[in-house]
């Protein structure tokens, strides 16, 4: 089955990216067999599904062809701008016409259900569904621990506000961190510390000295494919983490948000390895379907679920998009769809990595290694202008973000870098960008 998926998200990548233009035949079945080194009926089952999604098109005697799309949106746009700073997912690579199906089979299957405002905890087949759907990434609960949340945010913010069952007011933020979360603590006047974490990780040592204060509720985290850094824990580090938690009676949210888009193999989250049930699972599927389908979920330990139902009283994640997650997953589409877009952007680090190599061969940025995700890190010395090169980059047309939002506001051990994401960038666009902030930057240096 692993095969036919990469066979197939392969093939889609080609047709995306021009290597089979529209109206172009396709190989043969016996020699993309052979190229693939696989079966005849696996290329067959591969076309077939490609035709299904109105990709290709057969003609009897004549074989496969790429379907001519006018008006494709990439082609009537006059905006040149390589965006580097979007988080969004790219608007290719969002499955429609897989989605559009299981919206309609939802409404027959749920039909009733629609007209009642639902559970505050969420569509109970969808929650049990979600038990399965969960174990594959080794996060092992019950449905009655899973709480269905409008968007991963909602689960985070509720989880501020409440009080834990250890007594203690404070959160510890990992620094930099998700911006949006940093300014909403700020907003509710919520006690934060901050902690470092950089390309090479966190000091474990540090870390041990805030659990052990007496202060620390929970330590909010990223544990793979970190927002902005774009790096994932080791495996040492997830297991410590695990291990601080239960010593130190100090919860741990794991915002794993981007857990569908890695390629790596056998990546254990930190929920994993709790075995004194301190750690909060939350989960996105904003990334790898439709950011407006606003549907998160959060598992929780046993002692923690009162509390949370008390906070989130209203059922106000729309019960159309969990029952129509639910068909997606069930159908297998939900599976197919998270190898394809984790293959579109790892290779597209591919490209950023090789570009980088390329370009920055005097050294002047520091940029970790990454394989999967959609994020990564461009440091440079301290005394770099971070406004003015962000202002010559946006007259060659390209959009960057500096890491400056993703700093707590009083936390002064800042590194200073660019935040780059490959989300809507073509691999083109990426090379062509890159040798532009290389460039840019060691004009910068000449300048000091």
């Amino acid at each position: 089955m692993k095969k036919y998926f990469s066979i197939l998200s392969d093939m889609e990548r080609k047709i995306r990216e021009g290597t089979y233009l529209p109206g172009q035949k396709l190989p043969s079945v016996r020699s993309a067999a052979a190229s693939y080194e696989c079966s005849i009926s696996t290329i067959i089952r591969a076309y077939l599904e490609l035709e299904k999604r109105h990709a290709i098109y057969s003609v009897p005697q004549s074989g496969f062809f790429v379907v001519e799309k006018p008006g494709d949106w990439r082609d009537n746009r006059e905006d040149t701008m390589i965006n580097f700073a979007t988080v969004m997912p790219d608007l290719d690579a969002f499955p429609y016409l897989d989605f559009q199906h299981c919206l309609n089979k939802a409404i027959d299957i749920y039909k009733y259900d629609l007209f009642t405002y639902g559970d505050p905890h969420g569509l109970e087949s969808f929650r049990h569904t979600l038990v399965s759907h969960l174990a594959g990434d080794q996060v092992f609960a019950k449905a009655k621990q899973i709480i269905v949340t409008s968007g991963a945010q909602q689960a985070l913010q509720i989880l501020a506000k409440m009080p834990f069952p250890n007594g203690k007011t404070a959160i510890l933020v990992e620094q930099p961190s998700y911006d949006i979360y940093l300014r909403f603590l700020e907003t509710e006047r919520i006690p934060v510390y901050g902690i470092a974490r950089t390309a090479a990780g966190i000091d474990l040592n540090e870390l041990e000295q805030w659990f052990r204060s007496g202060d620390i509720k929970f330590f909010y985290t990223m544990s793979r494919y970190h927002n902005p850094l774009g790096t994932s824990y080791r495996a040492a580090e997830r297991k410590a983490i695990a291990r601080l938690a239960g010593k130190y009676d100090v919860y741990v949210v794991e915002d794993d948000y981007m857990a569908d888009l890695g390629t790596e193999r056998q990546f254990d989250p930190i929920y994993a390895y709790d075995v004194s049930s301190y750690v909060i699972y939350v989960k996105s599927f904003s990334k790898i379907i439709f950011p407006g389908l606003r549907v998160g979920a959060v598992v929780l330990p046993q002692r923690l679920l009162d509390t949370f139902h008390a906070y989130k009283i209203y059922p106000d994640t729309s019960l159309l998009s969990q029952a129509a997650l639910e068909v997606y997953i069930k159908n297998g589409m939900y599976e197919r769809h998270k190898h394809a877009i984790s293959s579109l952007y790892a290779s597209r680090m591919r490209v950023l990595n090789e570009s980088v190599e390329r370009y920055n061969e005097a050294g002047l940025l520091e940029v970790p290694r990454i394989g999967s995700g959609i994020y990564t890190q461009f440091k440079m010395k301290s005394t770099v202008n971070m406004e003015q090169l962000i202002k010559r980059l946006a007259k060659r047309n390209i959009n960057v973000v500096s890491g400056k939002a993703f700093y707590s506001s009083d936390y002064l051990k800042r590194e200073k870098f660019l935040r780059i994401s490959i989300s809507q960038t073509q691999p083109e666009q990426i090379d062509a960008g890159i040798k532009a902030i290389v460039e840019e930057v060691r004009q910068a240096h000449r300048w000091l």
